[in-house]
């Protein structure tokens, strides 16, 4: 019997997709694999007003993206150093659903601005 207790899927998803940027980045990634400045330069492209993210805040959510599995990180060992972050399987299996959420946001959030 398993002593880990019942957890509701949508406060398990909540809390795996929290914070600030982590929908993005999976959205951006959906185009292919980024480094690590792609990403950064992607999540200020029509954040209008958004100052730079924090170097530490990105890393932060990018390793829990990649801790929760939807999204791998490869390291190539080079100097300079060379990482690249691309969509898993499940990463890519969650983009439809952030499609549909951007669907919702164009029809009643813009509209509401």
């Amino acid at each position: 019997m398993s002593k880990r207790p019942h957890q509701c899927p949508v406060a398990a998803f909540q809390k795996m997709i929290g914070g600030k940027y982590k929908l993005r980045i999976v959205w951006d990634l959906q185009e292919g694999p980024r480094r690590y400045g792609e990403i950064r330069v992607g999540l200020l492209r029509g954040a209008a007003g958004t100052a730079a993210i924090a170097p530490r805040v990105l890393s932060r959510e990018l390793k829990a993206l990649t801790e929760s599995g939807l999204i791998a990180r490869k390291d190539y060992g080079t100097v300079p150093p060379k990482v690249e972050y691309r969509l898993t399987p499940k990463g890519k299996s969650f983009v439809p659903v952030i499609a549909a959420i951007r669907r919702w946001g164009d029809r009643h959030l813009v509209a509401a601005s």
